[in-house]
């Protein structure tokens, strides 16, 4: 007789195949997310944000409150420098007035606004706390009448800078031969010539026998170059093109021997290097 004992086998787990050579997995748990972390990253989040917007706010109504302080209130406007330019057009042309924000007050604009004016080279503005505006300009200074087809003044950097107006001041030497078409077609040699016609007028200025008072014109030519035409009877005076200080310098040893006989001169040639011709009229 046999003796069968009993044994307790585990059951066999069959694993059934997932598509070809495919063995089913299983899925791994996910971790529980951590709120608690997230949430304090957000806070921290908002409340930068927050911050920044209140600081904003903050900044933007203390500017307004201080720029309308009754001391940052515009109560002195003070212009210097000016002799040409009258100092209402100037806080005309500023567009400035008292009462007016100084924290506000655009300077830059103000110096470009004044510098519209003709007569004005450069402007500074500063801006002095508690309550003014400080302007003060550079005028040009004219120092000939310059005929480009129309009446204009020159200053003594060569540039042609005002139409004169009717009661403007004639009282100075005339420069002809240079016309307006002139500054287009040939700019280079145009600005040449009336810096040399700045620079002969100053020489002629330091004279102390023929000077600038005896000048009424200067007339230049592009190929020649200058001629002068006397105040008294108008006599041409042929400079040429270069060596002006030693051709005035001649002019000078025979000028006073030659005023007496003005009404009898054709014209003075100085377009030499050691001599000076002087043309009489016969009749």
């Amino acid at each position: 007789m046999r003796d069968f004992k009993h044994t307790t086998r585990r059951p066999t787990q069959v694993v059934k195949p997932v598509g070809k050579n495919r063995v089913k997995q299983t899925k791994n748990k996910r971790k529980p997310l951590n709120f608690r972390r997230h949430l304090k990253r957000a806070g921290k989040c908002i409340g930068g944000a927050t911050l920044a917007l209140l600081l904003g706010f903050v900044g933007y109504h203390s500017y307004r409150i201080a720029s309308h302080v009754v001391l940052f209130n515009l109560d002195t406007i003070d212009v210097s420098h000016n002799r040409r330019v009258d100092f209402r057009e100037i806080i005309a042309l500023a567009n400035v007035r008292v009462g007016d924000d100084l924290l506000r007050l655009n300077l830059r604009k103000i110096g470009e606004q004044l510098e519209k004016n003709p007569w004005i080279e450069s402007v500074r503005v500063k801006r002095y706390f508690p309550h003014t505006v400080a302007i003060e300009v550079t005028e040009r200074e004219p120092v000939a009448v310059i005929n480009v087809g129309y009446l204009a003044y020159l200053d003594e950097k060569g540039t042609v800078f005002k139409a004169l107006n009717e009661g403007d001041d004639l009282n100075y030497p005339i420069i002809t031969g240079i016309m307006k078409d002139d500054f287009t077609s040939d700019p280079t040699g145009t600005i040449r010539a009336l810096n040399e016609s700045v620079a002969l007028l100053a020489l002629l200025k330091q004279g102390e026998v023929f000077r600038l008072d005896d000048v009424s014109e200067l007339h230049y030519d592009t190929g020649f170059g200058f001629t002068l035409f006397t105040t008294r009877g108008g006599i041409p005076v042929r400079l040429g093109a270069a060596g002006y200080p030693e051709k005035l310098a001649r002019l000078a040893r025979i000028f006073k021997e030659l005023q007496p006989q003005m009404s009898n001169l054709e014209y003075i040639d100085l377009n030499y290097t050691d001599k000076i011709v002087v043309k009489k009229v016969f009749g």
